[in-house]
């Protein structure tokens, strides 16, 4: 045995080579059957296509909606407004300023989650049912 003698036991399969005479027996159309766009060089079909005919992604209708975040409004609990001083009035400009809603909302809505323990006035700001009745339980006055 010599090293020029050695070849890797069926690791590796040598490429077909086609369209080198008839003889070969890849030779004349090279295994890409008669004519056709698949038998021309660069001739590759697109993944979806069809034929022509309408494909499945475009038959079927648009679907869902995302909207922008910053565009709509954005939901705080009761118990954010605990850290603020008493006898404060909370707007929509006030928290902006104190960095607890982004520049671009526009309405902020108050659910219950927790409990408000500081007495504030809330302006401009829409509650639920719940997180309204909690918060003028707690002494909070709330303005719409």
């Amino acid at each position: 045995m010599q090293l020029n003698t050695l070849s890797p036991c069926g690791s590796k399969k040598t490429a077909k080579r086609v369209g080198r005479g008839a003889a070969s027996g890849w030779g004349k159309t090279s295994a890409r059957g008669q004519k056709g766009q698949k038998a021309r060089s660069g001739g590759s079909i697109k993944p979806g296509f069809e034929g022509g005919q309408m494909p499945l992604h475009r038959r079927l209708p648009k679907s869902g909606f995302v909207a922008r975040k910053s565009s709509f409004g954005m939901d705080l609990p009761l118990s954010a407004f605990n850290s603020f001083p008493a006898d404060s009035t909370v707007t929509l400009d006030f928290l902006k300023e104190r960095g607890l809603v982004t520049k671009h909302i526009k309405t902020l809505k108050v659910f219950l989650s927790g409990d408000c323990t500081v007495k504030l006035t809330f302006s401009g700001i829409k509650f639920t049912k719940g997180a309204k009745a909690a918060a003028e339980k707690a002494g909070c006055k709330v303005e719409e």
